[in-house]
């Protein structure tokens, strides 16, 4: 993920003299770390999660650190967040005997290492600690994974769902809606022309096909035989290897596949070894029913060189929660996730 101000030139489109942002043609973007900070302060800061029942008194502090990137782009009135933050939430814990004795007072720390817009659709990791690791601590650790983590997980899903519906960004755009539009046809004809010449120099092109799906096509490039990289795109074995996760991968027509811990599963329509594959995708984050179509073809121009087109049709602009990144991040693991990964772990880089 590109850090904030640091995007590709050709993507980001210098500010007019005037100001003016063009129907939000160009991308207008937002960080809302700072914003991200605020929001779960306020969601998470000072709640109690236990109030005596059982004994135990357990309270969030505040949020101690909100650590990484975040911002909001808009382009054409359509919202694109991404982030990758980690969070460090306090607590404390008090337990007491029957009589209302103190038993003990512990402080505790709720660690979420990654949030990402990538895994908008999962909860994050979270990990409980308390100071004091003793028989009643442990206790107290007990009771806030208990009560404490699905309140916490909670307020996360908000800070998504916020996210998506552009964060700090989203009174800015609901503004631009209510503007009328007053551009002149010229205006409009210059930016549409330069936005093409752009669109045009793209290494990934994305042709749109109906309404809200989009067609990714890449041509990627290998030192090594045509059927070697076939094998490695049917075994799951070797997916497990270079992706890190897990896979199941039938080599049968009409066989099915779950590939990146169940993340995508889809079906085996047509496969000529060493030539041709054809599967039908579909990810867990996607709206339900909707699947597209992967078709990969191997040419070997020379031997030990393999020439890769990928074709994926069908991807939807949006994802289940509203977040119009899902091109761009099929896109990216289409790119860095498989292809570049193949390269790195089997040696067959050019």
């Amino acid at each position: 993920m590109a850090k904030y101000g640091e995007g590709d030139k050709r993507w980001i489109v210098e500010e007019r003299a005037d100001g003016t942002n063009v129907h939000n043609w160009h991308w207008a973007e937002t960080d809302c770390l700072e914003w991200s900070r605020n929001l779960f302060k306020k969601l998470l800061s000072d709640h109690t999660v236990l109030d005596g029942e059982g004994n135990l008194h357990i309270k969030i502090k505040n949020v101690e650190k909100v650590e990484g990137e975040a911002y909001v782009n808009i382009r054409k009135g359509k919202i694109i967040p991404g982030y990758e933050i980690s969070l460090l939430v306090s607590w404390e814990g008090e337990a007491k005997d029957s009589d209302g004795k103190t038993l003990l007072r512990a402080d505790g720390t709720v660690e979420v290492p990654y949030i990402s817009d990538e895994n908008a659709d999962e909860d994050p990791e979270l990990r409980v600690i308390v100071k004091d690791e003793g028989p009643i601590g442990k206790t107290l650790k007990e009771a806030f994974i208990a009560k404490g983590k699905p309140f916490v997980l909670e307020q996360i899903r908000a800070f998504v769902s916020a996210m998506a519906k552009g964060g700090p960004a989203k009174e800015e755009l609901e503004v631009k809606k209510t503007v009328k539009k007053e551009d002149s046809p010229a205006a409009a004809m210059t930016t549409m022309t330069n936005s093409t010449v752009v669109a045009a120099k793209e290494e990934v092109k994305r042709t749109k096909k109906k309404e809200g799906f989009r067609t990714i096509t890449m041509t990627e490039k290998f030192s090594c035989r045509a059927k070697d990289l076939f094998e490695i795109m049917m075994d799951e074995n070797r997916w497990k290897g270079f992706t890190q996760s897990n896979a199941r991968i039938s080599k049968e027509v009409g066989g099915p596949f779950s590939i990146f811990d169940g993340s995508v599963t889809g079906t085996n329509l047509e496969l000529q070894e060493g030539k041709l594959i054809v599967q039908k995708w579909r990810f867990g984050s996607w709206p339900d029913g909707i699947q597209s179509m992967v078709r990969l073809s191997f040419e070997e121009p020379e031997p030990g060189v393999t020439v890769v087109k990928l074709t994926h049709t069908d991807v939807p602009e949006e994802d289940r929660y509203g977040n119009a990144t899902v091109v761009e991040n099929t896109e990216r693991g289409w790119r860095d996730l498989i292809f570049h990964k193949i390269r790195a772990v089997f040696g067959f880089g050019i």
